[in-house]
């Protein structure tokens, strides 16, 4: 499957800030009628977890299983140590699309995008990037977080429907799928990539890494 690297947005990335400025009509989260899995970001673990869903596929998905899914997701990629907050967001095409077109110049949806505050990503469109991409994280003001903020890890974005077609082509379930797409976005956010063999490799060990952690094998005979 088609899927987006990093290509730095903000040195924090918020899905409902940055679906009100593509689409300010949006009936989503705490804007209007979407729905918000789970509390407030707050500072009293080392890893703050942000899941957020389009109310046109929340009824689908336990909100435990898919932060479940977002940490254990992290293991394989980040350090143990790493402390910072990483958000989940999963909507549709169409939002994947724009902010596809917007940060990567393709007008064409994908199956997930991730946004690092550390690792950015390259622009894939023809021509040159715009100018206010084209110098990555650096050209960015530089934004402080209060003492109590925890750094930004970044943000995986999701488009549901194609991960659920990726998976009805591939005969497994649309969990499964959902589950790898978060780990290959968060191994994206730690800085791996799959653009050369090496990278490949590397990146789909820990890709299995994280599936078994998430899926694990059942115990005895």
């Amino acid at each position: 499957p088609e899927t987006g690297r990093p290509y730095n947005l903000t040195p924090v990335v918020n899905p409902v800030l940055l679906w009100v400025w593509i689409n300010p009509n949006s009936r989503w989260l705490g804007v209007s009628a979407g729905r918000r899995v789970n509390p407030p970001l707050t500072a009293l673990a080392a890893r703050h977890i942000a899941v957020s869903v389009s109310d046109e596929f929340s009824a689908g998905f336990s909100p435990d299983w898919l932060e479940r899914v977002l940490r254990l997701a992290l293991a394989p990629a980040f350090p143990p140590d790493t402390a910072g907050q990483v958000s989940l967001l999963l909507t549709d095409d169409a939002a994947v699309r724009e902010l596809n077109r917007v940060y990567r110049g393709l007008d064409e949806t994908t199956d997930v995008l991730s946004f690092s505050p550390s690792h950015p990503g390259y622009w894939a469109g023809d021509g040159e990037p715009p100018p206010e991409l084209a110098g990555g994280l650096g050209d960015w003001p530089a934004f402080v977080l209060p003492p109590e903020e925890l750094p930004p890890l970044g943000e995986v974005i999701i488009s549901y429907p194609q991960a659920r077609r990726q998976a009805i082509a591939a005969g497994r379930p649309v969990e499964r799928e959902l589950a790898w797409l978060v780990a290959h976005g968060v191994l994206h956010l730690a800085g791996y990539d799959h653009l050369e063999p090496g990278e490949t490799a590397r990146m789909q060990a820990l890709e299995q890494a994280a599936l078994a952690r998430i899926f694990p094998p059942p115990q005895g005979g």
